[in-house]
């Protein structure tokens, strides 16, 4: 690669609001050499001159916390995120299978958990689709899945079948099953019977998800759980050269056999690294703390309101999960730790403060992702233990999911607990993600939301819990240099990822970030988008 130069905009190095501007910059093999007059010098000899046409080139932006592969896996089957009842999801499905024939499991996502009451969907509503094939369809949270009568008779599940450990499954007066499977240790009861998804639709996945990413301007990715076969997927699609982003892979440690993963994971990252491709990675380990509010599986201090008795449903034994965390952080992983609750939070803290004791200090960035309700006295540790807060700033407002499941089983004194991003700010180190598929994948929505915590009809006119909300510039900082300190790609500020946008972010108003449109992606030297 030689170099590219920039012309006639105005290139930043960051979005801090005293960021200096240059009118020009030349980059080569994805670092920058010159800005400026000296940066202008260069456009002779450049291999390509872009005129950005007076918009801004700046850090391309990163999400902190995703699902790439379930994220393009979901544009391959039943479309039923945009449903907007049990009724249209139905006739979906129906209208995806009879085009599909050759299809003997009918995959799909991400379905609105607030369409039926209390979020509990029954498999017979799917039997009058598809009465005869498996239908697997996932919630928003990806913590539930909804299937027909026929999935649960494949794998068994029945009137007879006992909770399952780290699991739910809500049934029906008589004890059958109701249709719905809640956390992993209900929902890998399919496993033994289904197919999944074959190894070139994952492929395929890979290679619309990071398309789509980079058309966005999102240069890094943070991939929040993959599992072995995943892994296959990604190292097939790097080296047919489908990959348009940077992925950091972080493998989930299961915690009924995570001694048996050490070796596996360590052999993951080697092969990971061997293949040598700048824009794959394979650093982290993921962990599940707890399941999600919703549920009633996130790991609360007290009961929730609504279920008198019931704290949630914590995926690990607190020593447990130590030792694990003590073991993959000596391999030299990063850990990256999913806690919703209160509970669930203080033991991911409790973790970290451990292995820091007996493994020694280092840079290790551990993550926290989601952060939605923290106990006031626990907030302090973050600064003093380096954990980065990654939360997913579109979840900080009263949507519906907020209105009709969240706020009823936190109640109001946990409501102005939740994503306290403001507070964390000040000290701690903060990232911003998306969680796609779960929520959207474009930063612009999520920006608004933590600056407003507005709805996009802006509601609350004050804002949903006002006083979290952060200064636009911080905002986007935690979009873009916030998921760079994630990512351990803060060294050398001379390596760029960068975004052409038609304007200036930081100069309109947060609901109108939507209108600024992304012209350019460049991730390690090469255009993407």
């Amino acid at each position: 690669m030689g170099d590219t130069v920039f012309v006639n905009g105005t290139i930043i190095g960051g979005y801090g609001a005293d960021a200096p501007g240059h009118a020009a910059a030349a980059i080569r093999d994805g670092r920058l050499v010159a800005t400026g007059p000296e940066a202008e010098a260069l456009r002779a000899a450049a291999d390509e001159v872009v005129d950005l046409g007076g918009g801004i080139l700046a850090p391309a932006f990163g999400d902190g916390h995703a699902h790439p592969l379930q994220g393009g896996l979901e544009k391959l089957g039943p479309q039923v995120r945009s449903c907007g009842s049990v009724e249209e999801v139905v006739a979906c499905v129906r209208d995806w299978a009879q085009a599909h024939p050759e299809q003997e499991w009918i995959y799909g996502g991400s379905y609105d958990a607030t369409l039926a009451p209390e979020g509990l969907f029954d498999a017979r509503w799917l039997d009058a689709a598809v009465p005869d094939r498996p239908v697997v369809l996932r919630a928003w949270d990806y913590h539930t899945v909804w299937v027909n009568s026929e999935a649960l008779r494949r794998a068994g599940i029945d009137a007879g079948t006992p909770e399952p450990p780290l699991g739910r499954i809500p049934r029906r007066d008589d004890g059958s099953p109701l249709g719905i499977l809640q956390e992993p240790g209900a929902v890998d009861l399919l496993l033994p019977v289904e197919p999944g998804r074959s190894h070139e639709e994952r492929v395929e996945a890979l290679r619309l998800a990071t398309a789509e990413y980079a058309a966005l301007g999102i240069a890094w990715i943070q991939d929040a759980w993959v599992e072995p076969a995943e892994v296959e997927a990604y190292l097939d699609a790097s080296a047919r050269g489908l990959l348009s982003t940077r992925v950091n892979l972080a493998l989930r440690a299961d915690p009924l056999r995570w001694r048996d993963q050490l070796d596996g994971f360590t052999e993951s990252r080697r092969r990971v690294q061997d293949n040598a491709d700048p824009l794959l990675t394979a650093g982290t380990v993921k962990v599940f703390v707890d399941g999600v509010v919703e549920n009633h599986t996130a790991a609360m201090l007290a009961d929730y309101t609504d279920t008198p008795g019931d704290r949630g449903m914590p995926n690990w034994d607190a020593d447990e999960l130590a030792e694990a965390a003590v073991a993959f952080d000596r391999l030299g992983f990063q850990l990256h730790l999913h806690a919703i609750g209160d509970a669930a939070c203080r033991t991911a803290l409790d973790v970290f403060e451990a292995v820091e004791r007996r493994n020694g200090p280092r840079d290790r960035r551990p993550v926290i992702a989601h952060v939605q309700v923290v106990d006031p006295a626990d907030l302090p540790r973050f600064e003093r233990l380096g954990v980065i807060a990654n939360f997913e700033p579109l979840w900080a407002q009263l949507d519906p999911m907020m209105v009709a499941l969240t706020l009823p089983r936190l109640g109001p004194e946990r409501e102005e607990l939740q994503y306290p991003i403001r507070t964390l700010l000040r000290d701690a180190k903060v990232s911003f993600g998306s969680d796609w598929p779960v929520s959207d994948n474009d930063w612009r929505p999520g920006v608004a939301t933590a600056v407003t915590r507005q709805t996009a009809e802006r509601v609350p006119a004050a804002g949903w819990t006002p006083a979290e909300r952060i200064p636009l510039a911080d905002a986007l900082e935690a979009y873009s240099s916030g998921v760079a300190h994630q990512a351990f790609a803060d060294a050398d500020p001379a390596e760029r990822d960068l975004v052409w946008l038609d304007r200036d972010p930081r100069s309109v108003d947060a609901h109108e970030l939507r209108e600024i449109r992304v012209l350019g992606t460049w991730v390690a030297g090469v255009r993407r988008a």
